[in-house]
């Protein structure tokens, strides 16, 4: 069985092991290194349909494959966290779809519908990437992670950037938070995602559009 390990502080890396034979599969760009002993090859993963489905979100349509032996590293393309999701036999998490950074060769990957309100609030458009174990999938997160674990019926309100994502057992839907004077003054939007349990949800602290605004300034002093 492959043998991964997380490393690294504020920018975290993602190792791997492989023993002769052992697959994993990794985003495109996203490779650091690798021994020379490890192949590496694109791949098709899940036929042609799930190559579409991936396409339609944002991803690629192929992704690299490893076969060991040898040991390979990756990372994300900003500072961030990388989680570990272990998914059994049938289970499945729905995610942003440029926060994969690799699976085990067991877990299916492929893309989902989700809701028009929620797809749309969350910059993902109504396709998001799924995955099926048994397995685990790593995902790369903006800033720091937070996991929350809610019980049946339980709730909780994050803006829809924030979440990075959710158990398929995880409803979601959009909510509407405060007045006019919220949205205008308060800096928070006016519209949230709610996910209701039960499941797990992992929300990530830095949202992809909070990163692009910080770094605008800081930007328009490089170019003048």
């Amino acid at each position: 069985m492959a043998r991964f390990t997380i490393a690294g502080g504020s920018i975290q890396r993602l190792d791997v092991e492989l023993g002769p034979g052992e697959k994993v599969y990794v985003e495109g760009g996203h490779l650091i290194y690798k021994s020379p002993s490890v192949g590496l090859k694109a791949s098709l993963k899940g036929g042609l349909l799930a190559g579409l489905k991936r396409a339609l979100t944002g991803a690629t349509f192929f992704v690299l494959e490893l076969e060991g032996p040898g040991v390979a590293s990756m990372a994300g393309f900003a500072p961030g966290k990388i989680v570990e999701i272990s998914l059994s036999e049938g289970d499945e998490v729905l995610a942003e779809h440029r926060s994969f950074l690799a699976a085990e060769d067991s877990v299916k990957y492929d893309a989902s519908l989700v809701g028009l309100g929620f797809g749309w609030l969350g910059g993902e458009g109504l396709l998001m990437a799924r995955f099926r174990g048994p397995g685990k999938v790593f995902l790369h997160a903006t800033g720091d992670l937070i996991e929350v674990r809610l019980r049946p019926g339980e709730s909780v309100e994050a803006e829809a950037g924030h979440v990075l994502a959710f158990d398929s057992s995880v409803r979601v839907s959009v909510s509407r938070v405060g007045g006019l004077r919220t949205m205008l003054f308060g800096e928070e939007g006016l519209w949230f995602a709610k996910v209701t349990g039960p499941g797990r949800v992992w929300l990530r602290t830095l949202s992809r559009q909070q990163m692009i605004m910080g770094l605008m300034p800081e930007i328009a002093q490089v170019v003048r």
